[in-house]
């Protein structure tokens, strides 16, 4: 898992069937600091309702992502779990 800022939204009029009803979202890696780690952005599933400028938590990995859909059928890596409200480190 690692955190990220969401920056856009993907819009699509066509879509696989077992994606239909899910929003995707533009996201890049951002470190603890909130600053963002390297260039690339990346596409999420979010299944949160998070938006343009949140910081979430983003899962990249084919098992976690089945547990939570509860199947594999989905063309699906990278999930967004959560909106992050706070970052604190001591």
């Amino acid at each position: 898992m690692h955190l990220a800022k969401v920056k856009g939204n993907v819009v699509s009029t066509q879509k696989n069937q077992y994606l239909k009803g899910h929003k995707l979202l533009i996201a890049q890696k951002i470190g603890l600091d909130g600053k963002f780690i390297g260039k690339n952005d990346f596409i999420a599933l979010d299944l949160v309702n998070s938006g343009i400028n949140d910081t979430v938590l983003v899962v990249q990995e084919g098992a976690a992502v089945k547990q939570i859909l509860g199947h594999r059928k989905a063309p699906v890596h990278t999930m967004i779990v959560a909106v992050v409200d706070k970052i604190e480190v001591n």
